[in-house]
C-alpha cells in the first residue's frame, strides 16, 4: 500500500482495481489488479506494456471515461472522487484516435474545448498553441480539409488548452512523420521543463529511453517493473541473435535457461538473451554442441517485445 501524506505527486494511484463483468456466463475480466503507482511531480514518465496489459484502462480511468471498481487516484493530492472538477482540469490526454467535428475550424475547436474546462476568455492562449503546433495558417480552415498529421497536432492542442498539470500521451507518434515527432517531443520537453508532469505510453523503447526519467511496465493488469530508466535498461540488457542454418532435419533447439526462443522455422532461428547473464560465445557453443550448422549470423538490439518476453516470461 502507498503511504499517503503531504507529499504531492504528479500522479498517485493506490490499490486501483477495474473488473469488467463477464457476459453470457463468462468469468469477470480483471483489467487492473490492486495497482499502486507514484509518478514524481514534474517528471517525464514512461508507461509501457504489451497489448492487453491494462494501459488503456488506466488512462481511461484517469480521463474519466471508465469508472474504476475500487481504489484511489490523485493528482497533486487532488482526489478524483472528492474534487471531481478540479481533478479534470488538472489532466490533459492526447488520445490515439482522432475525432473532430468536420465543420469546425482548429481555432473554434480549441475555443470550445477551453470553454468546457471553464477557462476564461481573457486567459485562453489559443493563438499561441496553434502557432507552436504549426497550425497558425490553418486556424480558420475547416477540419475536414486538414491532413492526418495536422489533426494529430490539434489533438495535442485540445489536451493542452486548459494548461493541465499532468499530460498523458497515448501512443502519440504511432504512424506519424519525423517532423511531427520532433515537434511533439520539443514541445513536451519545454512543457516538462516548466513543471508539467508528462506520462508517455509507447511501443518504441528508444523513445522511452530518450525521454523518460522513469519507466513502469504493466502486464495483465499488474505492475511488474518500475525503475529509473537507466536502471531498467541496465537490468534488461537484451540482444537478439538471428541465425540461418543448414540442418533441415533439426527441429528442436535447446537453449541456456535464460535465453528466449523467438522463432525457429524455415531453418531460421531468432533468439533474445540478456548480455548480463549469457555471453554470446556461450550461446553459440550451446548451439554448435547440438550439431547446428550455422550459415549466417547477425545480432541486433532487442525491441520492446523482447523486454516484455523477458520480464513476463512469455516464451
Amino acid at each position: 500500500m502507498i503511504k499517503t501524506g503531504l507529499t504531492e505527486f504528479g500522479l498517485e494511484v493506490e490499490n486501483l482495481q477495474k473488473v469488467y463483468k463477464g457476459h453470457d456466463g463468462n468469468e469477470p475480466v480483471v483489467a487492473l489488479k490492486n495497482l499502486d503507482l507514484q509518478v514524481k511531480k514534474g517528471s517525464f514518465f514512461g508507461l509501457l506494456g504489451p497489448n492487453g496489459a491494462g494501459k488503456s484502462t488506466l488512462i481511461n480511468i484517469l480521463a474519466g471515461l471508465v469508472i474504476k471498481t475500487s481504489g484511489i487516484v490523485k493528482i497533486r493530492n487532488i482526489n478524483q472522487d472528492i474534487n471531481v472538477r478540479e481533478f479534470k482540469r488538472s489532466i490533459g490526454v492526447v488520445p490515439q484516435e482522432t475525432n473532430f467535428d468536420p465543420f469546425l475550424t482548429p481555432y473554434e475547436s480549441l475555443d470550445i474545448q477551453a470553454g468546457l474546462y471553464g477557462v476564461k476568455k481573457s486567459e485562453r492562449k489559443i493563438d499561441q498553441i496553434l502557432k507552436r503546433l504549426g497550425l497558425e495558417a490553418k486556424s480558420n480552415a475547416y477540419m475536414r480539409s486538414l491532413s492526418g498529421g495536422m489533426r494529430r497536432r490539434l489533438l495535442i492542442g485540445k489536451a493542452l488548452v486548459h494548461a493541465p498539470e499532468l499530460v498523458i500521451l497515448d501512443e502519440p507518434t504511432a504512424g506519424v512523420d519525423i517532423e511531427l515527432r520532433e515537434m511533439l517531443w520539443n514541445y513536451m520537453k519545454d512543457l516538462n521543463a516548466k513543471g508539467t508532469t508528462i506520462i508517455l505510453t509507447t511501443h518504441y523503447l528508444e523513445e522511452a529511453e530518450a525521454l523518460c526519467e522513469k519507466i513502469a511496465i504493466l502486464n495483465k493488469g499488474e505492475l511488474i517493473a518500475c525503475n529509473d530508466t537507466s536502471e531498467l535498461l541496465a537490468k534488461v540488457n537484451l540482444k537478439s541473435m538471428n541465425i540461418r542454418y543448414s540442418n533441415s532435419y533439426l527441429k528442436k533447439i535447446n537453449l541456456p535457461e535464460k535465453a528466449i526462443l523467438k522463432e525457429n522455422k524455415n531453418q531460421k532461428l531468432s533468439i533474445s538473451y540478456n548480455r548480463n547473464e549469457i555471453k554470446t560465445d556461450q550461446l553459440l557453443d550451446c548451439l554448435r554442441a547440438q550439431g547446428l550448422d550455422i550459415i549466417d549470423l547477425s545480432t541486433e538490439e532487442a525491441d520492446l517485445a523482447d523486454v516484455f518476453r523477458l520480464l513476463t516470461n512469455n516464451k
